[in-house]
């Protein structure tokens, strides 16, 4: 596995643990329909979060967040209507980032709640 490859997957399992921290239930972790794929779907209440988990070791070139671009936001709100379509859920869709810095010895984590809107 590739450097960026385990630092993304390190970056999704801080993530889970930071939403089991924080009352949330993950429902899914790497949901793929079609060429979409969501990092982790969690629950909490009555609110699906869909959240996408960018991990960087600097910010040299940016915040983490910044680097979801508008095809990916496309790519995740077409997943997450067939997700919550084909599951028949009754919730309020909210779309997060969790964006991760992570150097040798701490990780910054960030949760940032509706990251972008969808309509």
């Amino acid at each position: 596995m590739s450097l960026s490859n385990q630092l993304g997957r390190d970056g999704e399992d801080l993530a889970v643990q930071y939403l089991l921290k924080n009352g949330y239930q993950i429902l899914e972790r790497n949901y793929r329909y079609r060429k979409a794929e969501i990092d982790i779907i969690a629950l909490k209440k009555e609110i699906l979060a869909v959240v996408e988990v960018k991990s960087r070791t600097s910010s040299y070139f940016g915040a983490p967040e910044s680097f979801v671009s508008p095809k990916k936001i496309k790519l995740l709100v077409m997943a997450t209507d067939h997700y919550v379509t084909s599951n028949n859920l009754s919730v309020t869709v909210r779309f997060d980032i969790i964006s991760i810095l992570k150097d040798k010895k701490v990780s910054n984590i960030q949760h940032i709640e509706d990251a972008f809107y969808f309509f």
